[in-house]
């Protein structure tokens, strides 16, 4: 009999085992129920395939996604592995031909769903008994839990396996699950006395980093600066937001696809290979994405939304650097995400479910919020201990790089004081900003704190308030309608009038991903700009200021549009000096051997920028539209929301295929432009308010469309 080194190195090309996975296998061959947790790319799957090879009969292999069935068979024969797939994409005659490969003793590993076992035409259930079976492994375990974050009730049927194959061993293998969930997967399966082997859930390799969501877009492209070459996964919310973040990317100069339920089957199969194959680098998804994508060289996971939970968190940001080397995990966090989810969860009709699921979104929502080492948090999470100082996180980052925020603190934190801790975030900086809305009530207009604030943005002021309550001086309460309230650790500080130090905000570029910008280019830069200077007789910043010679000196740009992308270059300064700054960096790039960076920039697409692009989806509603249907009719019929519809229409409007006049008179959209040009920060709330019940909001943006 072969032993299970000697199979490593023969079939796997590896010299010894890692961690665990000889305990485990040890435990399996001693035919000793096990289950396994280990973190993604840990060698969950050696755990069950070197067993196979052992043992006489063959292993069956319950996995949750036919993508992941293809994928793992595919690499098991490429090693020389006999391992066939039973599904629903093969024809009946296939399927034959696996089950007699398996009864002749000529596959080792079969994997199915589990689905199959005991539904469908032909039940696997009489010919698993008719066959040489060894060993039961149920891959994905979590699925089989209630409590897990992705339940799915197909795992339960795994159970039933235990009846009838008392004999054959077992092995469960999750990357995450907390106590609950460890217990319900032993439960649900019928395991008998099992042995448990938990592996260590830190993943050193990754960069864990939380954001405030203001401007996440813009911040997005900062931190993909420099990934640009790099393979990764953004997940989104919602397959809307999925299909509109892959857009703005792709005007923004990247390669990225979308990835969502919604999608046609063939599209989706499409879009995933192009990303594993490297095609595409990167894939815009909801989390249907991603479970057994066996992707070593993803570098970066970004979670536009806060996650539901802990464990889902864990094991999508798990799907950066499997193959070890430095990784990024970025989550963007918002309390709004958090009452969205948490008002998902109460569409549920079980009481104990929703009661478990809110206190892990409540998990989640203070991971966003503390203060502590991220790495220490996520590991306590799952029972293990960490030093308070990972020293590879935001935070801990932030302890080294602190600044000095006092006066704008004490600002902030008084004017919540002088609300009597009666209000949200969002109210208390209307104050700080003396704001005219018809929201601020008359008494808080005479309030000393009534704007103070003004000299700073909106956005400021949010990030300030997120890292207050992110270091412990405020604390918000209430789920619904969060109201701030000063901690003692607030307080103390204002009544002493102490400096209150805050960790600078996060930096989204990697300093080992990309370098600063090159000193002899900016260097020459500045000759350049002090002869032209001199030649049109002004001071040499009204050329060109220092942030502009540093990013030229940073991107090397050597296209004439590529100068546009760069801060401080307009379209009069690119015609004036372009030339001259183009001779300048593209000798010293091919002197020195340098290679032009792409800077990342927003940009609208076209079909929202008053062009006459449109989209497919919207040419659909433009034509049911010119068929008499209004948007109801239209998004009953195309079986989207109205909103979607809504929202189409105001950029076919936008595009001059669908006149405003429609669907309001001239005096109406006359009158919402007046009014919107007389706005300071031109947004559509104060529009609405105004207005009130006369206008929907729909109707405003049509007047403005063509503003």
């Amino acid at each position: 009999m072969k032993q299970p080194l000697e199979i490593l190195k023969n079939f796997y090309g590896y010299n010894g085992f890692r961690g665990n996975q000889e305990a485990i296998i040890n435990t399996v061959m001693a035919k000793q129920d096990t289950i396994v947790l280990m973190p993604t790319g840990g060698g969950k799957s050696v755990c069950y395939q070197i067993p196979a090879m052992v043992f006489d009969g063959f292993t069956l292999v319950i996995s949750p996604l036919i993508a992941l069935m293809k994928d793992q068979v595919d690499a098991l024969n490429s090693n020389g592995i006999p391992a066939a797939f039973m599904n629903s994409t093969q024809s009946q005659s296939e399927q034959r031909y696996v089950s007699q490969a398996v009864i002749q003793g000529k596959i080792k590993l079969l994997y199915v769903a589990p689905e199959r076992l005991f539904s469908g035409n032909s039940p696997l259930l009489d010919f698993l008994k008719q066959a040489n079976l060894s060993l039961i492994a149920v891959d994905e375990a979590h699925c089989v839990s209630q409590w897990g974050h992705d339940f799915r009730p197909e795992y339960l049927k795994i159970g039933d396996l235990r009846k009838h194959f008392s004999n054959i061993p077992f092995i469960a293998l999750t990357a995450t699950a907390d106590k609950l969930t460890r217990q319900d997967i032993s439960d649900k399966l019928g395991f008998k006395s099992p042995k448990w082997f938990i592996s260590s859930f830190d993943r050193e390799n990754i960069t864990y980093k939380v954001a405030p969501k203001q401007q996440s877009f813009d911040k997005l492209l900062e931190f993909l600066e420099s990934h640009q070459k790099n393979s990764g996964i953004i997940y989104c919310l919602s397959r809307k937001q999925t299909e509109e973040t892959a857009e703005k990317l792709q005007h923004a100069g990247l390669k990225a696809l979308a990835y969502h339920a919604g999608l046609p089957r063939e599209v989706r199969d499409q879009n995933q290979e192009r990303f594993i194959k490297d095609e595409v680098k990167i894939m815009v998804a909801t989390i249907a994405f991603g479970m057994g994508i066996d992707k070593s060289n993803v570098r970066f996971v970004v979670h536009m939304n806060m996650p539901q939970n802990i464990e889902g968190y864990y094991q999508e940001t798990g799907r950066a650097g499997r193959d070890g080397l430095p990784s990024d995990a970025l989550m963007f966090f918002s309390v709004g995400d958090s009452i969205t989810l948490e008002r998902m969860l109460e569409k549920a009709d079980n009481p104990a479910y929703i009661k478990v699921m809110k206190g892990k979104l409540a998990k989640m929502r203070t991971y966003g919020q503390t203060n502590i080492c991220r790495r220490k948090y996520l590991m306590n999470y799952f029972g293990e201990d960490h030093p308070d100082h990972c020293g590879n996180c935001d935070v801990c980052f932030g302890r080294d790089n602190q600044r000095d925020m006092t006066v704008p603190s004490q600002m902030l934190l008084s004017a919540v004081a002088r609300l009597n801790e009666a209000f949200g975030l969002g109210y208390v900086i209307l104050v700080l900003k003396g704001s005219k809305s018809n929201k601020i009530q008359d008494e808080h207009k005479s309030l000393s704190v009534f704007g103070i604030g003004q000299h700073q943005t909106e956005v400021y002021w949010k990030e300030l308030g997120a890292q207050l309550i992110k270091a412990g001086y405020l604390a918000e309460a209430g789920n619904t309608f969060p109201t701030l309230k000063l901690t003692t650790l607030a307080w103390e500080k204002l009544k002493k009038k102490d400096k209150i130090l805050l960790a600078s905000e996060a930096t989204f570029t990697t300093t080992k991903n990309i370098s600063q910008h090159d000193e002899g280019l900016f260097e020459k830069l500045k000759v350049l700009r002090y002869h032209l200077a001199q030649k049109e007789g002004v001071p040499p910043y009204i050329v060109f200021s220092d942030a502009t010679l540093v990013e030229l000196a940073t991107y090397f740009p050597v296209k004439e549009k590529d100068l546009l992308d760069i801060t401080g270059i307009g379209q009069v300064k690119a015609q004036s000096y372009g030339n001259a700054l183009l001779e300048v960096i593209q000798a010293y790039v091919k002197m020195h051997g340098l290679e032009p960076r792409k800077k990342l920039v927003s940009r609208k697409s076209p079909s929202r920028s008053g062009s006459t692009a449109i989209s497919d989806t919207e040419k659909i509603t433009l034509q049911l539209y010119k068929d008499g249907l209004n948007p109801y009719q239209i998004a009953e019929k195309r079986g989207m929301t109205s909103m979607t519809v809504e929202n189409h229409i105001v950029t076919l409007v936008k595009n001059k295929k669908i006149a405003a006049e429609t669907i309001l008179s001239k005096d109406d959209i006359l009158t919402i432009r007046l009014f919107y040009r007389r706005l300071e920060d031109m947004k559509l709330k104060p529009v609405k308010e105004n207005f009130g019940d006369r206008f929907s909001y729909f109707q405003i943006k049509v007047a403005l469309a063509e503003a």
